[in-house]
């Protein structure tokens, strides 16, 4: 029986799925994150690939491995990379029946199915992507230095940002101080600094989980927090517009729109996401997703291997 692989590469984590020839799952594993920006090399990248690869595909002959998707973050976006990350499979598989791509494609392709429409990613970074009568756009997937608005690490900056003013007084202080400080665990306001930027160096994963604490804040009501989820909202609408209006949609079209990424799995976060798209001249159709995005790599690779 042939079977088809997929690999959606995450800020957190990496997730490798197998489907058979109908798109059913056969098997899962999930290894650590293959986001290899400032890692030394992509040694570790192969290794994570390689064992996931082992983990899925254990009891299957190879030659019954009929194509496979390699989703990486980051792809594309360092032009010099993309010939050592696209050689890189060979190494595991021993054959070039796959090919590589963004995890951005994943996201769409597990959401809406692998039909027309706009895919948002609110996970530890942002993207939208979309396609369209065989034409595809990207929007967002800047990095968190000056982009990523509405992902998680955007959101934990605005609370970081936020609980320093409460904690000097520059703004009224309000819950979200008290939820910050008590999911960083410190003893005072100025040790906040300390455990982000000595213990954590400032990593973008780490950083990114204190979203939970906003998002946590934001629906006990807290209007600091509910703010700042409004304003994610609202930037991660912007992508889906952007990403819509490049792929030939009007004002007054429907737009079948879908989400993916840990930052929605808060409910208040979908909930803002649902009232700014009512508020969009677009008029985009909500389309809950339809798988998460390992399978949806999964089958991409079954879909390109048809094509």
């Amino acid at each position: 029986m042939t079977h088809y692989l997929g690999m959606d590469g995450g800020g957190t984590k990496t997730a490798f799925v197998l489907v058979d020839a109908d798109g059913a799952v056969v098997a899962r594993d999930q290894q650590p994150s293959c986001y290899y920006f400032g890692r030394d090399g992509l040694a570790p990248v192969e290794r994570i690939v390689a064992d996931g690869v082992a983990a899925v595909t254990a009891g299957i002959d190879a030659d019954d491995l009929g194509f496979a998707f390699f989703a990486f973050p980051g792809y594309g976006e360092f032009s010099a990379d993309v010939p050592a990350l696209d050689a890189l499979p060979e190494k595991v598989l021993g054959h070039r029946r796959y090919v590589c791509g963004n995890d951005m494609v994943s996201g769409w392709a597990g959401s809406l199915g692998g039909r027309d429409g706009v895919n948002v990613v609110a996970g530890t970074g942002s993207i939208a992507y979309g396609e369209r009568d065989g034409r595809s756009h990207r929007a967002g997937g800047w990095g968190e230095l000056f982009g990523d608005e509405g992902s998680a690490h955007w959101v934990a900056v605005r609370g970081l940002n936020a609980f320093s003013r409460m904690a000097d007084g520059r703004a009224p202080r309000t819950a979200l101080h008290d939820t910050v400080r008590a999911a960083l665990g410190v003893a005072s306001d100025l040790d906040v600094i300390s455990v982000v930027l000595d213990h954590w160096q400032g990593r973008r994963t780490e950083v990114a989980s204190l979203a939970r604490a906003v998002t946590a804040a934001a629906a006990d009501g807290d209007p600091t927090a509910r703010g700042i989820v409004r304003d994610a909202a609202a930037e991660l609408l912007l992508l889906v517009e952007t990403t819509a209006r490049a792929l030939g949609y009007r004002p007054g079209e429907d737009v079948p729109v879908s989400y993916s990424g840990g930052l929605f799995q808060a409910p208040v976060v979908r909930e803002e996401f649902v009232a700014a798209l009512a508020a969009s001249p677009l008029r985009p159709t909500l389309v809950e997703p339809r798988y998460d995005p390992g399978h949806g790599s999964a089958l991409y690779a079954l879909r390109r291997a048809a094509s």
